[in-house]
């Protein structure tokens, strides 16, 4: 069983005992996705594979917050919010906005790339440096705004 599994179903435990509904309902969430997961792949993830699910989820209640902040659902954003909060004690540090820049100006500089047309193969190079570590949609950003000046 990977590290992240046995973290997650530790801290199931504890919220059990400490009776925080928030966080136990959260992590059986999150655990179902992972057996869904090995259900569909037919394997047990390793930690990375897991780090990948709980970034899927994180993106999805991201995703689906500018909907209820248009619906003024307060109640529903700030546990959404929370959601977030306790997903994220699972995954790596997130890199910040300076140091995917810096990552981006690397991989442009070994791939040559000189303009949009080379976007797939800048992305294709720093995805997998990335990954779990920082928000896909911002990096493709950052690529276009480079790779179009």
């Amino acid at each position: 069983m990977s590290e992240l599994k046995k973290q997650l179903m530790e801290d199931m435990k504890k919220a059990m005992k400490e009776k925080d509904k928030e966080r136990l309902a959260v992590i059986r969430m999150t655990r179902s996705e992972i057996k869904n997961k090995e259900i569909e792949t037919g394997e047990e993830l390793d930690d990375q594979q897991v780090t990948a699910v709980i970034a899927k989820q994180v993106k999805q209640i991201k995703d689906s917050l500018p909907d209820f902040e248009k619906s003024g659902k307060e109640e529903v954003m700030r546990k959404l919010e929370q959601e977030i909060e306790i997903l994220q004690e699972y995954l790596p540090e997130q890199m910040s906005e300076a140091e995917v820049e810096e990552l981006i100006d690397q991989v442009i500089e070994e791939t040559g790339a000189e303009n949009m047309s080379d976007m797939g193969q800048v992305m294709g190079k720093i995805m997998p440096k990335i990954k779990g570590r920082a928000d896909g949609s911002m990096v493709s950003s950052k690529v276009k705004e480079k790779l179009s000046s």
